[in-house]
């Protein structure tokens, strides 16, 4: 359990969480840079001061306090909390961050928290969050046991957010877009028969962003660099407006043998970037 009273947010304890002897090794110029890019000190401050917030509470507050202004349409197409089905809700990724946020804050209203994220690990450190996500560590020593935290998620009883592409968007050739989304969600919406929602959000970093993300790729850097600076593209994108399109539930039983799984991932991704076709019961094709 994070102990609140102290700092929440801090860069020199998660490196050596992350690189134990080796964090001695790191540059103060270079962690004095990383506290910097990533707001530590205006992070703290915000989380001191919603120390006493969790859940969706607490994802209001962040919506709040980014001045976030969303307008939300196709509400309607959220299916009933009371209906005693789980769904599983699935979205394009443009800010890596606070769209995730303001999801939750939409959903977790709808469904009075009844909800998880399927989410990187770090994320575990900000307490006020932490009650909703099932870490994920791919890349980790936990990268083994990546199958097994999928199914307890799908197994409990919560719905579930998903960000299928894993990483936020991309800018390729002039276009800001996800890149491909992975097949999990298909699978197991099937095989726990839960409908899944499809969700547009609006919105996209900056032009910084997407250079230095497209420079790692190009020099074949596997580390992605470009997630230590989603913080800062965060405040960037404070006091804006997004848009938030949810669709039609797709039923479970429309991902069928005919495609394989990621072929139907992939026409869900495509129906989510057609907002004239989200919010109608289209086939998908």
């Amino acid at each position: 359990m994070i102990d609140v009273s102290q700092k929440t947010i801090d860069i020199d304890a998660i490196l050596r969480s992350k690189m134990g002897k080796n964090a001695s090794h790191v540059p103060g110029f270079l962690k004095q840079w990383l506290k910097k890019i990533i707001h530590q000190d205006e992070v703290n401050e915000f989380l001191w001061d919603n120390k006493d917030k969790t859940g969706v509470e607490w994802l209001w507050a962040v919506v709040n306090y980014l001045d976030m202004h969303l307008d939300v349409k196709g509400e309607d197409n959220l299916p009933d909390a009371t209906d005693g089905r789980l769904y599983t809700f699935v979205s394009n990724h443009p800010l890596g961050g606070i769209d995730g946020v303001a999801l939750g804050a939409v959903i977790g209203s709808h469904y009075d928290g009844q909800f998880k994220y399927l989410v990187n690990d770090l994320l575990m450190n900000l307490p006020g969050l932490a009650p909703l996500c099932i870490p994920i560590n791919k890349t980790g020593h936990q990268s083994r046991n990546f199958p097994a935290m999928v199914e307890a998620g799908f197994n409990a009883n919560n719905h579930i957010l998903m960000f299928p592409a894993g990483l936020c968007s991309r800018k390729i050739n002039g276009k800001i877009e996800d890149l491909e989304w992975k097949k999990a969600f298909v699978t197991k919406s099937v095989e726990h028969q839960r409908d899944v929602i499809p969700i547009h959000f609006s919105g996209q970093n900056s032009n910084k962003f997407y250079r230095i993300a497209n420079i790692c790729k190009r020099l074949g850097i596997k580390f992605n660099i470009a997630m230590l600076f989603l913080v800062d593209e965060m405040y960037k994108n404070r006091h804006k407006s997004f848009t938030i399109t949810i669709g039609k539930p797709i039923s479970w039983e429309t991902f069928s043998k005919e495609k394989t799984p990621m072929k139907w991932a992939n026409l869900v991704k495509k129906r989510v970037y057609q907002p004239d076709l989200l919010t109608t019961t289209a086939p998908l094709h």
